[in-house]
């Protein structure tokens, strides 16, 4: 298991008081209420984290920071997908779908976005319109071929499923790993850039 908050690991502990003076009311009502906060990719201070805040709507996204310190409680995507609820909703009932499949895979996945935050939080945040957002851990390199394979499996569910590949570089869409494209985009704390292959370390210094 890993100590340090990784992106979309989702915290607890965050207050208003450490949003920045200029912060949404939306904001300091959703730590008010006690949600967390979920990790992301930024380039901070040592002793802080990189976190973002959702509220009720789409539009309502605030990124910020958090002393580490802070943290009260951590839960990992991996951690959302070892027991499912039951549920009429469509990306529910395509993660219920997919889940063998992904297990057979032998690398830690989880689930993120809006259903992910539904798992741990219990709040009515995904609908029936919501996207399905995977993340697959692959500390080496996934072959072309078989994130074609996989992809196929994606879309076969009951809504549009998003997979993002974690490298120890950053992340990649798998659907642009499964193209044809001779380079992907590779989303790190830098930033993003274009790169032949993100699990090689020499090109991701170059």
């Amino acid at each position: 298991m890993h100590d340090t908050p990784r992106p979309h690991d989702l915290l607890w502990g965050m207050t208003p008081a450490q949003l920045q003076a200029d912060a949404p009311a939306w904001a300091h009502e959703v730590l008010i209420a006690g949600q967390p906060v979920v990790v992301r990719r930024a380039m901070v201070e040592n002793g802080q984290l990189a976190v973002g805040l959702r509220g009720s709507s789409r539009d309502q996204r605030y990124a910020a920071v958090m002393p580490t310190s802070s943290v009260l409680r951590k839960v990992r995507p991996e951690q959302l997908v070892e027991r499912l609820p039951v549920s009429d909703l469509p990306a529910l009932h395509a993660l219920k779908q997919l889940k063998p499949n992904m297990d057979a895979l032998g690398l830690c996945w989880g689930v993120t976005g809006s259903v992910g935050f539904q798992l741990a939080t219990g709040l009515p945040t995904a609908h029936t319109d919501s996207d399905l957002d995977l993340l697959l851990r692959t500390p080496i390199e996934l072959p072309r071929h078989k994130a074609r394979t996989l992809l196929g499996l994606l879309d076969e569910a009951a809504c549009r499923v998003d997979l993002q590949l974690e490298t120890p570089s950053g992340a990649i869409a798998m659907r642009e790993w499964a193209g044809s494209a001779s380079r992907v985009l590779l989303k790190c704390v830098i930033g993003a850039r274009l790169v032949e292959n993100p699990w090689d370390q020499a090109e991701m210094v170059a």
